[in-house]
């Protein structure tokens, strides 16, 4: 078992160069599924996320409710209507049939009302038998998705709760036993897991990234919304899902900790968006 804390010069390594003579929608295409009548906020704080690390495109697919305050927020999002107010299995093949042949990558889950399970397992199954790398976060993280996600390009999101709900075991206050309770569950289940915390734990079973925050401003929410968003922006440019996880986890770090600076503990998720770009230009490569 390789472990190693995260730093600069590592993210530097997994953050790919853009081409000077690419074209829009080669550094990126991205779908965000999530949102419910109560949680509007939760895939647009993701979906900016994504745009803000350097992706070119991203659809956001939220209930019909919420389809007009999305737009409202942001010109930048390409909003995509779910027919149902929660995710149902009608809704998903009409996402699926509306959706870009090339898209990257996808987040799901944040915010997201989820009428049947089926419908989530539709959905995830359907963007993996098209190669699109997931990130899965929220409500998306469930059992039942555990057999669908195995050895493919998956990265899960979890904090401890939800990492009880989607593994059945509960991280332990112990460092170190909760370093190696995270890395059981990734083996077991062929797949990259982000257990956010005090040190972000991201580990595909066999080699282990951590992540020392110390930021408490970044216990407001939305801030793992962010989170998502960075990772499945990553992943739009790099089909590596620990590599991914591991630099969207040390970029959502520096911006937390930059607004912090900047703010005390009086910071919102909407604060980190705008402090992405600044964090990242050190990692900027253009060939």
């Amino acid at each position: 078992m390789v472990r190693k804390n995260l730093s600069i010069s590592i993210v530097k390594k997994f953050i790919p160069a853009r081409k000077s003579k690419s074209r829009k929608g080669d550094n990126g295409i991205v779908l965000v599924v999530g949102g419910s009548y109560i949680y509007h906020g939760a895939p647009v704080l993701s979906s900016i996320a994504a745009l803000r690390c350097g992706t070119d495109l991203v659809y956001t697919s939220v209930p019909k409710i919420n389809v007009t305050s999305t737009r409202a927020i942001s010109p930048n999002l390409i909003v995509i209507p779910l027919v149902d107010q929660k995710l149902t299995r009608g809704a998903v093949h009409k996402l699926v049939g509306a959706l870009p042949i090339n898209l990257d990558s996808a987040t799901i889950g944040m915010g997201l009302a989820i009428q049947e399970k089926n419908a989530l397992l539709l959905l995830v199954k359907s963007l993996l038998d098209r190669d699109v790398r997931l990130s899965l976060d929220a409500s998306a993280l469930i059992p039942e998705v555990l057999p669908i996600l195995a050895n493919k390009n998956v990265v899960v999101t979890p904090h401890a709760g939800e990492f009880k709900r989607l593994f059945g075991d509960s991280p332990s206050d112990s460092k170190n036993d909760r370093i190696r309770l995270v890395e059981k569950n990734a083996k077991k289940y062929g797949i990259t897991v982000l257990l956010k915390g005090q040190t972000d734990v991201i580990t595909n079973g066999s080699t282990t990234y951590l992540y020392e925050k110390k930021i408490p401003a970044m216990t407001v929410g939305g801030t793992g919304d962010v989170l998502s968003g960075l990772v499945a922006g990553m992943l739009s440019k790099n089909r590596n899902p620990l590599e991914s996880a591991a630099a969207a986890a040390f970029i959502n770090g520096l911006a937390g900790k930059a607004v912090q600076k900047k703010l005390g503990l009086h910071i919102t998720s909407m604060d980190l968006l705008d402090e992405i770009p600044i964090v990242m230009k050190p990692f900027d490569k253009i060939v």
